[in-house]
């Protein structure tokens, strides 16, 4: 008996469970393969001046990622490249690591100021601070 699990009849989770799980497959690619299911995993958190976006892009070169701000929208592309060139003998037994490009688009609850924007890359862990920018002041119409 202790095993019983709560059974929450309006929970979204088995559906999005079953949406991984279509797309993983993605029609005889293997894992691995150029265009096969890859996700870019991110944390962010927010003080009174800045965002803080952690993203784990493991086996990325620093090169190979972009991050595009515009407004409250950031985007980060990144690209990966394949494996070594095998030598004459060799035989791929398994291959699981993501080979291509993985995006990621996320909105922000204020607009970001580019220009104090920074970013730095270190051990596979991407982090973005993103200035809030100040409000500016409204603008009263006077009415004639």
């Amino acid at each position: 008996m202790s095993n019983l699990l709560r059974y929450e009849p309006f929970s979204i989770e088995p559906v999005t469970d079953l949406l991984h799980k279509l797309f993983r497959t993605s029609h005889g690619l293997s894992v691995g393969e150029e265009g096969a299911f890859a996700d870019i995993k991110l944390d962010i958190t927010e003080n009174d001046t800045a965002y803080t976006v952690e993203v784990e892009l493991p086996g990325v070169e620093k090169d190979k990622i972009d991050v595009q701000i515009e407004g409250n929208s950031v985007s980060i592309c990144a690209r990966t490249e394949g494996g070594k060139e095998l030598k004459e003998g060799e035989r791929v037994v398994r291959r699981e690591r993501y080979t291509g490009t993985v995006s990621r688009f996320f909105s922000l609850p204020h607009d970001v100021n580019e220009n104090n924007a920074s970013a730095q890359f270190q051990n596979g862990l991407l982090t973005l601070v993103l200035p809030k920018k100040s409000p500016s002041a409204q603008k009263r119409l006077s009415i004639r």
